[in-house]
């Protein structure tokens, strides 16, 4: 008897956790990460305006949802271990294709790759640090300087997405995405520091 209501309770645990895999902000996520390659094809391989404001398009829709997908789950109470593995996944492979994306096409280009460098260099180093803190059970929290980064970063990608098109309806717009960029790179080497220094405080601790 013991062993029949245990195994039911197993039973209803795991009816629980299967609908979080296709819960709504999960498959947000995962049309997020979808729109990683459609976001590239339209950027490298539809030629002219189109492709740019394409690109744009499912750009914006993939951000929006990165907000959205947090904002459901927590009012949702869908909150789910998947989900928070895969979020930070998905916001890397698109800023990580974008910034690819926009260097293959020179939108990206001379002094500026290096801005790109810095963010994805440091994207890769907070990925390791996060799995090195979680080993030692240590979580730490996102700031909001790091908050403004990831927003900044955001921006100025889109707005170097829209590039040449975007000149034709506002001048400059190149331009402005660029300094944006290295802006958001600012904040990105400020950001990784506190990273980094929180891991080497709790290397040495251990």
């Amino acid at each position: 008897m013991v062993m029949q209501s245990g195994m039911n309770d197993a039973a209803a645990k795991n009816a629980l956790k299967r609908p979080l895999v296709l819960s709504v902000p999960n498959v947000l996520t995962y049309l997020r990460i979808l729109a990683v390659p459609a976001v590239l094809g339209c950027l490298l391989q539809v030629s002219g305006d189109l492709g740019r404001w394409l690109a744009l398009t499912l750009y914006v829709l993939a951000c929006i949802t990165d907000w959205l997908d947090g904002y459901l789950a927590r009012v949702w109470h869908q909150q789910s271990t998947l989900g928070r593995m895969l979020d930070p996944i998905a916001d890397k492979l698109l800023v990580g294709a974008a910034l690819l994306g926009l260097t293959s096409d020179k939108t990206i280009d001379d002094w500026a790759i290096w801005a790109a460098v810095i963010i994805l260099c440091r994207e890769i180093l907070v990925s390791g640090l996060r799995e090195f803190l979680a080993e030692l059970n240590v979580k730490i929290h996102v700031t909001q300087l790091a908050k403004w980064k990831t927003t900044l970063q955001m921006i100025s990608l889109g707005v170097l997405i829209a590039g040449p098109a975007g000149d034709r309806v506002l001048p400059h717009t190149s331009q402005i995405g660029l300094a944006l960029l290295w802006i958001a790179a600012l904040l990105t080497l400020m950001t990784g520091y506190d990273y980094l220094k929180a891991a080497v405080r709790h290397a040495i601790d251990h």
